[in-house]
Parts: structure tokens; C-alpha cells; sequence
């Protein structure tokens, strides 16, 4: 786990795809998307039955590890509103047991706005001054933490091609990866992503050694049309 400071406040990124807020005693997670799986079984693509039940217990992991007093997760963690309902038994005692020990906040996703989950749901909240949303806002002034995107920093080297799930941020944004066992992810260069950030912004890697930091660059515009073949 390694800190840094994000608008004024403390905070810790960890290896395992998650913020780590300290003064708040709140672990941070986006796009959990718990029952993946059985929602594609359901539509005739059969996948393994466990990403709830590792993505859960990456999680419980995550809080006695980090002794988070709260969790808030960034919305979509389930990939869709039955999904509660689909939970097998032992995943569902984990997730009972894990908000009898944490106060537990959902932000509504586009995915799970109707899901009933046990805790507190919301469609965003002001922490500290920060506001916790499921997807950035371009109009937002304030400090923002978001999920939605599931950024990865793709890296070419001379053998291959590396993809690693990033954290995106500037002086006032955050956007977090994908927690969920079961996530694709998009390109942190990618327009949707970069055109958030207006000023300079970096994809964060944490690794269990390091923090990475790499610079994303701008968004290149296409060239006026003349009217002229080219």
C-alpha cells in the first residue's frame, strides 16, 4: 500500500485495486460487478460460478488488512440488478458478515440502480469535501472519486504488449479500476477516459513494491479540413 496525497487529503493505493482513505477509516472499491458470471450463464455463455465468491474474499482481504471502519463502493457491484438475488449462500453470508463489521455504502450504478444490498445506497455522496459518484462528472468543480471505465495503462515493450488495471487521476479527479474477479477494462489513453482531465493526468499502477506513475498524454486533435486532396 502506498500514499499520496489526492486535494488536500491523505490517501493510500493498494495493490488490490482499492483506495484506502485513513483519516475517513474508508476502503474504496469500483465496479465489484458480483455475479458476472451467472448473469452471461443465464444467456447461454457459461463461465465459472466463483467470481462473487473471490471478489468478496479479496475484499474481507482488503478491510482486515486495512481495518476500514467503512466501505464505500463506487456503484456497478453487481452487474445487474438481480443479482442479489443470484448470490450463491456462502457469498451472501460473506457479504452479511462483511456489513455487520463495516458500515457498508453503495453507490447506484448503471448497472445496479434498483439493487437492494445491505447497508446504505446512495446516488452519490459529499465525504470530507469529496464527492463520491459511479461516473465522473465533466461539470463537476469539486474533488471527485469515480469508477465506471475499469482504466487499464497498456505498456508496448519490444516482446509484448502489458496491461495492468490504473488508477487515473490530477489535481482533483480520481478514477478508480475495476475490483471485481470478473472485468474487462478500457484504455487509460482512451478519449472516454482522457478527455476527463482537462490538465495534465497520470495512470497510477500499485504494485506491492511501488507506486508507477505514468504520464498520459494529451489528446491529440484531428487536423482542420482544408477542402483540399491530401
Amino acid at each position: 500500500m502506498h500514499a499520496f496525497n489526492f486535494a488536500g487529503h491523505a490517501m493510500v493505493a493498494c495493490a488490490d485495486r482499492a483506495l484506502y482513505w485513513p483519516a475517513q477509516g474508508a476502503l474504496l472499491v469500483a465496479d465489484l460487478h458480483l455475479e458476472k458470471a451467472s448473469w452471461f450463464a443465464a444467456r447461454g455463455q457459461m463461465l465459472p460460478p466463483y467470481d462473487s465468491a473471490a471478489t468478496l474474499e479479496r475484499l474481507t482481504r482488503l478491510a482486515d488488512r486495512t481495518g476500514a471502519r467503512a466501505i464505500w463502493c463506487l456503484g456497478d457491484s453487481f452487474h445487474d440488478d438481480g443479482g442479489p438475488a443470484r448470490l450463491p449462500a456462502a457469498a451472501r453470508q460473506a457479504l452479511d458478515r462483511l456489513a455487520a463489521r463495516t458500515h457498508m455504502h453503495w453507490i447506484t450504478g448503471n448497472h445496479d440502480s434498483g439493487a437492494a444490498l445491505p447497508g446504505e445506497r446512495l446516488v452519490e455522496a459529499d465525504l470530507a469535501g469529496v464527492i463520491l459518484r459511479h461516473e465522473a462528472s465533466t461539470g463537476e468543480q469539486r474533488p471527485e472519486l469515480s469508477g465506471h471505465f475499469h482504466p487499464k495503462l497498456r505498456v508496448k515493450t519490444a516482446a509484448r504488449s502489458i496491461a495492468r488495471p490504473c488508477f487515473v487521476v490530477d489535481d482533483k479527479r480520481i478514477i478508480l479500476p475495476a475490483y471485481g474477479a470478473l472485468t474487462g477494462g478500457l484504455d487509460a489513453g482512451d478519449p472516454a477516459i482522457r478527455g476527463l482531465f482537462a490538465t495534465d493526468a497520470a495512470a497510477l499502477v500499485a504494485t506491492e513494491s511501488a507506486l508507477l506513475r505514468f504520464t498520459l498524454p494529451p489528446i491529440c486533435k484531428a487536423p482542420k479540413r482544408t477542402g483540399r486532396a491530401q
